[in-house]
Formats: C-alpha cells, sequence, structure tokens
C-alpha cells in the first residue's frame, strides 16, 4: 500500500531556504495573496491554479538550484510546490460554494439511510466475493480522505482503498478459481465500501482532487481508480430501488423506516463538570414548583419537568429527573429496535515576505504528511 512521506516537502522546504530561491518564493507568496482577491469560482480557481503550477514548472526546470536535477528530483519540487500552495489554500478552495456544502449533506443523508439495510446482495455482490471483515480496511482508508488538505494525499487515500478491494477480489478469485469481471465485480464492491464508510464532504473531496491535482498524475492506475470513485458516487446520488435487487415496495419501506429512527431526537445530559458544580449546594429536596405541576397516575402529565425553566430547578429534582432520562432512553430504543425490525426482518441476513514565510509555516503543512496504510 502506497505511503505519502514528507521527503519530497522537505526537499522543497530545503531548497526554499536557500538565497537564490527568493524569486520563486516571491512568486509562490504573490500567487498565494492575490488569490484571495477574487470571489470563489470552483472551475475558473482550478484553471488557475494548474496554470500556476505549470509556470512554476518551467520556472524550477531552469532554476539554478535545480541545475543538472533529475526528473525525479523536479517531481518532487513539484509535489512539494502543490502541497504547500494547496495546504494554504484549503480554506479557500476545498467545498468553496454553497451547492459543494448542500451536496455534500444530501450524499451523507442518503448513505446514512442506505446503512441501516443494504446488503452485498442488493448490488449483486456474489458471495464468493462477500467478505466485509476484511473490506474494513478499505473502509478506513476511505474515511480518512478529510483528514488530509493536500490533493496528493486525498488521492492516496483514494488509491489505496482500491487496491485494497482490487487485491481482496483477486484473492478470492484465485481460491475460487474464479475469472474476475473487470469493473463489473470491482465497481459493486467499492459502492458497497463507500455507503459502509460514509466518508465526510465526499463530494467536495472528488471534486477538489479533480480541480487541483496536477493534471499529469490523474493518469494510468490514479486515473481509473479516481473515476471509479466518481462513478460510485454518481450511483448513489442517482440509486432508487430499480438500481438495486430488491423490491420496490421493500425498498421504500426500508428508507421510511430509516427516516423515522434518523427523526427520534437523541437526549443529552450535562456534562460531568458542570454536575460537579452543585456539589457543595445542601439538597433542599424535590423544588415545590415542580411538585405542584405533578398530577396523579388518572390524569397528569409523566414528564412534569417539560414546561419547567431552568430556574426552578432545584439538586433534589436530579433523583426524579434521572428516571424520567431512563424512562425516555428505554422508551427510544424499544421504538428504534422496532423499527429497524421492520426493514431488516425483510431482508435476507448476511452468513492535509520570503523565504522565512516557508520556514515559519513548515509545521502546519507537514501535519499532512501521511495516508499510511496500517
Amino acid at each position: 500500500m502506497e505511503t505519502t512521506h514528507s521527503l519530497p516537502f522537505d526537499s522543497f522546504l530545503h531548497r526554499m531556504r536557500n538565497p537564490a530561491s527568493l524569486d520563486l518564493v516571491r512568486s509562490i507568496k504573490s500567487f498565494i495573496v492575490s488569490f484571495s482577491f477574487y470571489a470563489a469560482n470552483p472551475e475558473n480557481d482550478g484553471k488557475k491554479i494548474q496554470d500556476f503550477f505549470l509556470t512554476m514548472e518551467a520556472a524550477i526546470r531552469d532554476h539554478p538550484l535545480w541545475e543538472d536535477s533529475s526528473d525525479a528530483e523536479i517531481d518532487n519540487a513539484l509535489e512539494g510546490l502543490e502541497k504547500y500552495v494547496m495546504t494554504k489554500l484549503h480554506s479557500r478552495t476545498f467545498a468553496s460554494s454553497a451547492e459543494d456544502v448542500k451536496m455534500d449533506q444530501q450524499i451523507s443523508d442518503k448513505i446514512c439511510l442506505l446503512q441501516t439495510f443494504l446488503r452485498p446482495e442488493h448490488l449483486d455482490i456474489p458471495p464468493v466475493l462477500q467478505n466485509e471483515s476484511s473490506w474494513l480496511l478499505a473502509e478506513k482508508e476511505l474515511k480518512r480522505i478529510n483528514a488530509f488538505r493536500a490533493p496528493r494525499e486525498k488521492l492516496l487515500c483514494i488509491m489505496n482503498c482500491c487496491r485494497v478491494i482490487n487485491n481482496l477480489l483477486l484473492n478470492a478469485s484465485i481460491s475460487e478459481d474464479r475469472v474476475l469481471g473487470g469493473a463489473d465485480d470491482f465497481l459493486p464492491v467499492l459502492i458497497y465500501v463507500m455507503i459502509k464508510a460514509n466518508p465526510p464532504q465526499l463530494h467536495s473531496n472528488l471534486k477538489f482532487i479533480q480541480l487541483y491535482r496536477r493534471q499529469c498524475k490523474l493518469i494510468s492506475e490514479a486515473a481509473y481508480f479516481f473515476t471509479n470513485l466518481v462513478s460510485a458516487k454518481s450511483f448513489i446520488v442517482d440509486l432508487n430501488a430499480k438500481s438495486l435487487s430488491i423490491e420496490e415496495i421493500e425498498y421504500e419501506e426500508s428508507m421510511q423506516a430509516a427516516r423515522l429512527v434518523d427523526k427520534v431526537p437523541q437526549v443529552t445530559l450535562p456534562t460531568l463538570d458542570k454536575v460537579s458544580t452543585f456539589g457543595n449546594l445542601t439538597d433542599p429536596g424535590p423544588s415545590t414548583v415542580m411538585h405542584k405541576r405533578k398530577t396523579n397516575i388518572t390524569g397528569g402529565s409523566n414528564y412534569p419537568y417539560m414546561e419547567a425553566e431552568a430556574g426552578e430547578l432545584t439538586v433534589g429534582d436530579v433523583e426524579k429527573l434521572l428516571s424520567l432520562y431512563k424512562d425516555v432512553v428505554t422508551k427510544y430504543n424499544t421504538l428504534c429496535s422496532t423499527v429497524r425490525h421492520l426493514s431488516i426482518s425483510k431482508t435476507v441476513s448476511p452468513a492535509s515576505e520570503g523565504a522565512n514565510d516557508l520556514l515559519t509555516e513548515r509545521d502546519e503543512t507537514q501535519k499532512d504528511t501521511s495516508c499510511e496504510g496500517d
């Protein structure tokens, strides 16, 4: 599994410390500062940054500091440049439009619903290729995509995820003496892994890579895996009963049951720190106001604190509140279990000024140092 190490970035910073690089440092700083002068426009921003990378590539190749450097050394410098620039511009370029933010939320919400009932067989994944416990590693890699701010690191998370799936499918085909069906076998598993992982801000992460990863790097294997992930996202966005091996009424009922569970309010308690602030108070017993609101079993409310104000509560009310809280949680859990059973019972259970700028900000950009596999 490929890892993202800091060597290209360290090498880039090391060259930028040299006084002879002052012209390059000024160009980089000027570009970053000027970028904030314009309103966010993802497509235009992407073109500006790609053009800047090409301009800087020519400048680096012709620069005395890289005289007699190999293509690999030039590439390392450009990788360091990309990471530095995109880390500095991350807040300006990532999820920069309201539409992207909305799409991220819609995809995440839909995946949350699908997670409650979708099984591998719904995506026509053959039993011999099903390996959910091993797919967890692929899910873990995909979940990490939002932990990095540089396009390269994000892309490597995708590639690591896809390589895990590819290797598992290959091993399964060998052990079962089965010929792999290429994308026909790979894509359904990737879709299932994506649904199980529900990586945060999926749409924005894919768009960020597409716009800001150096175009010469989105080729061959990287392009293949990235394209498959984009296809998987599109499949989920458009997914309905006809997309799956499931009866339409079962799909609709399962989605509705998932929505009902999602809408049940969560009960929260004060933190221990907040509770401990009452430790030195003398317990005056249950509050008089609350006591007057309590009604008998034949005609009153079982939750007398519903209309209470914070100032009306006393330490004496804690015991009653705890009892009521336990009652609410018990009923909530019972409701969740019942609603889930309605959908699950219908499915088959599976067996990241000048040279000093680049030095002082090194720590910030060094946070995106790895996308390592275990």
